[in-house]
């Protein structure tokens, strides 16, 4: 998709910027390669990470999704083209974990939603909504001591369904 003219995010030069890019990574709490890796910053009302790639006093910075921040910044500037869209494998619109995000297309991304979100204990069908979930994360991650922190984020997500796991009956 096309960004309106004048509108259009100098993805080259922010990404360039040291100072964004660890300021970028101090908002995400790193795990395991095949966890997610929590986002700790702003949220939007869908639950995806936002952050203000460049400094407030230069005419490059913007507020932009972070999971299109760290997909550029792990694959180049140019890596997303017109039409197509940053998916989560791992249905959690914070994770910033690069080996969770495929390319796709937006139709691809609603399939993919439209598919799980009936799943019983899935992360699209959690109880309290995608944000809901997000900010419980966020809260757990706060809260809890370095060695506390797996049982707290698990405890977090368990907490939206609790019916606990279980896939649901085909009949």
């Amino acid at each position: 998709m096309s960004s309106p003219p004048g509108n259009s995010v100098p993805w080259g030069t922010l990404l360039a910027d040291g100072e964004t890019v660890a300021r970028y990574w101090r908002h995400v709490l790193r795990r395991g390669p095949d966890d997610c890796w929590w986002w700790t910053g702003g949220l939007t009302d869908t639950a995806h990470a936002t952050f203000r790639a460049g400094s407030h006093t230069t005419k490059t910075s913007r507020v932009v999704p972070a999971h299109l921040f760290g997909y550029r910044l792990a694959n180049g500037a140019d890596a997303i083209s017109d039409g197509m869209v940053v998916r989560h494998r791992c249905d959690e619109p914070p994770c910033q974990n690069p080996a969770h995000w495929l390319l796709g297309t937006r139709g691809d991304n609603n399939r993919d939603a439209a598919s799980r979100r009936r799943l019983a204990g899935h992360a699209l069908a959690d109880a309290r909504g995608a944000v809901g979930r997000a900010r419980a994360v966020q809260t757990a991650i706060a809260e809890a001591g370095p060695d506390e922190l797996d049982a707290a984020i698990a405890a977090a997500l368990a907490a939206g369904n609790p019916g606990g796991a279980h896939q649901d009956s085909l009949f």
